[in-house]
């Protein structure tokens, strides 16, 4: 809460949908923040947001200096992360980027904590710490113990990813092509490349020369990025479902050594992060609607040994892509830094 800490805090782009959750877990986690300053473009300045049990005034981005915070959580698009990171980086203020950005540049640390916690030392570098995508977030939390435990030699994974990772226009236009498809009427889009409303859409970010997404080839170099290997085999499809919150995956793996089914369960209950839903049976699995959306944790299911491998292993991935997938991750960031790197200016 205002007042109640050490550290000052920016979000950038505090009216989109990531920076809202960003000022939401901000005051659930009690991050000791002494002073939080909202950030967007001009057209949002001025605006009232929640902020604990009160509000918080945008600010205009332009405006601020960088001086007056000590972090600043940055979600709102490459281009902005792009002109703004660096100069908030040289008023010795610290960023966690949210978008794409830097999670390709060898001096900046791409992290997850709890998967490769020891790289966030190298902050210091830039100034500057990348978030991950959304998609590869919740996949390398389930894949970092089963890693540890028996080596991963190959990837295959179908993601199904909520529109809410598209920004708050493609929710409005899933909910309005909802709306048109179920009372007869023409249906527009314009935020998304095709009809999102009762589709599936295999196309997310722009088309490479291989064949592969954007989206898909951030998930092959972020995961061998943040697993430290830089060989591994990753095979993605990243599709986009007609549902508000939560990212769902269908990961395949295959190991090293066997890992049996009942082994890898063990290893993920145990594991930071995740929560194991697991039975054979109806309802005895998680859902991106149901169990993913408003909570922190990554949830697994369907676990079982691949028929067609003899090292293969198959399971069910979800997370809200707003929160683990974006702004819980940089908070937990945050968190990290500020207990074993930082002190607060004077």
């Amino acid at each position: 809460m205002p007042g109640a800490g050490k550290w000052r805090v920016a979000v950038v782009g505090a009216t989109g949908a990531v920076g809202r959750v960003l000022l939401e877990l901000l005051a659930q986690r009690a991050f000791p923040v002494r002073r939080v300053t909202a950030l967007a473009s001009a057209r949002s300045a001025g605006r009232c947001l929640p902020w604990g049990a009160g509000e918080v005034t945008v600010q205009h981005l332009e405006d601020f200096d960088f001086r007056e915070a000590d972090l600043a959580l940055f979600s709102a698009g490459a281009a902005v992360s792009r002109e703004y990171a660096p100069r908030a980086a040289a008023c010795d203020c610290v960023v966690i980027d949210n978008t794409s950005c830097f999670r390709g540049d060898p001096d900046v640390p791409l992290v997850v904590p709890e998967v490769n916690p020891e790289t966030l030392a190298a902050y210091a570098r830039r100034g500057i710490i990348a978030n991950p995508n959304c998609s590869t977030i919740q996949m390398v939390v389930v894949l970092k113990p089963l890693h540890d435990a028996a080596g991963l030699e190959r990837i295959n994974v179908c993601t199904y990813q909520a529109v809410s990772g598209a920004g708050t226009r493609a929710l409005g236009e899933l909910e309005a092509q909802s709306r048109a498809v179920l009372e007869g009427k023409p249906v527009q889009a314009e935020v998304l490349p095709a009809r999102i409303a009762f589709n599936a859409l295999p196309h997310i970010d722009r088309f490479e020369d291989n064949g592969y997404t954007r989206e898909e080839m951030k998930m092959v170099h972020e995961t061998r990025r943040l697993l430290a290997l830089e060989e591994l085999r990753i095979n993605p499809t990243a599709v986009r479902v007609p549902i508000f919150h939560g990212h769902s995956e269908a990961v395949h793996i295959e190991t090293c050594r066997k890992l049996s089914a009942s082994e890898a369960r063990e290893l993920l209950a145990r594991a930071p992060g995740i929560r194991l839903l697991d039975e054979p049976r109806a309802g005895g699995y998680p859902t991106a609607a149901g169990e993913a959306q408003g909570s922190d944790a990554v949830y697994v299911g369907r676990i079982r040994e691949d028929i067609s491998h003899p090292r293969g292993l198959d399971f069910w991935v979800v997370s809200d892509n707003l929160r683990k997938g974006a702004a819980l991750n940089s908070i937990q960031i945050a968190e990290l830094l500020i207990s074993k790197y930082l002190k607060p200016k004077t």
